[in-house]
Formats: structure tokens, sequence, C-alpha cells
């Protein structure tokens, strides 16, 4: 083969793999999307700024929680979009000083305001975003006892290490997630800035 010819095999060679590379990462990134959608966003942009949270942590609560299936209820008889019991959802109203009765969490809007507000209220509380997601999946009351426990929490406003398994796996898939969110809807974020 002459050196011509190599040139122009080796060009067609790299354009194949550019466009093989760029068609990968376009339907990469569509599948993320998919995986990781922003369901739900005027509520989600109205109530992280109404609470001051960070919008794509409040996407990342939803997707670990209830993967944007508003009708969802756990175990524990958390429902909706944020998985809210309804011993929390009573307390909530009235830290919010809201009585209103027909109201329920499986509304994407009241799920996504109470979920808003709580995670707010926790991220005041705690000051660390690892230690309320922790307070968010297993109880405010059950995560301030870890923190009087110095060997769980040296500082006693720092979670060392998280005691019960199922609320570690948890808070490591809530970061997962805002880290995929982050990444994915970097342009997004970055036109807010």
């Amino acid at each position: 083969m002459t050196v011509k010819g190599k040139i122009k095999t080796a060009i067609l060679i790299l354009l194949s793999v550019s466009i093989v590379f760029t068609a990968f990462f376009v339907t990469g990134r569509s599948v993320m999307k998919i995986i990781y959608p922003l369901k739900y966003s005027e509520y989600v942009e109205k109530y992280s700024a109404d609470f001051g949270i960070d919008k794509n942590l409040l996407y990342a609560v939803i997707k670990t929680e209830s993967s944007f299936n508003p009708d969802a209820v756990s175990s524990a008889d958390a429902v909706g979009l944020t998985q809210i019991t309804p011993e929390t959802f009573e307390w909530l109203k009235t830290k919010l000083g809201e009585e209103e009765k027909d109201i329920s969490l499986t509304d994407p809007e009241v799920s996504i305001k109470y979920g808003a507000f709580f995670l707010g209220y926790l991220l005041d509380e705690f000051s660390n975003t690892d230690t309320a997601l922790a307070a968010y999946h297993a109880g405010r009351g059950r995560v301030n006892e870890w923190l009087e426990d110095e060997s769980i929490s040296p500082d006693g406003k720092n979670l060392a290490e998280i005691p019960i398994k199922e609320t570690a796996h948890y808070v490591r898939k809530v970061n997962k997630a805002l880290n995929v969110y982050n990444k994915l809807y970097q342009e997004r974020n970055n036109q807010y800035e």
C-alpha cells in the first residue's frame, strides 16, 4: 500500500471511530436522561428555591425514594415521590403552619413541597448533607442518638460511619444520583449561575 493509501485508510479509521464514539456518547447521554429524568421540574424548581436546597439534590432524593412514581408506597408506609410517612407529614404540616386536611402525598406537588421542606429542615439542623440524608432515611431521633455516640461521631456533628447498612446504602445511592444529575445536566446548571 502506498503512503497516500495508508493516510487515507488512517483518516477513514479515525473518522469512523469518531462517528461511533459520538453516536455512543449521544445515545448514552440520552439513555441516562431517561434513567435520571427531570420530571415535575416546575415543582422541583419552585420548592427547591423556596426552601433553599439544591434542585439536583431534590431530584436525586426523588429518584432514589420513588423513581418518580407518585403512587409509590414503601413497607414503612412512606408515600409519594419523596416517600414521607403519614406521621412525618402531619409534623411537617405543623412546622409549615398548615392545617389543610384534603391534601395527599400522592399529589406530586404536595409530595415535592413537603419533601423539599423536610430536606431543607434537615440540612439546616445537621449542616452536613450525608447526615441530613441519613436523617431523612432513618429518622432525626436515630441520627441524633448516633451523633451522641463518639464511636460513630467523634465530633458530635458529623457521622464517621452510618451504623445501619440500609441507611448507609441509601446515602450512597442519593450521592450517586446527585453526581449523575450534576454531570448530566451541567449545561442547565451553568445557565442559572
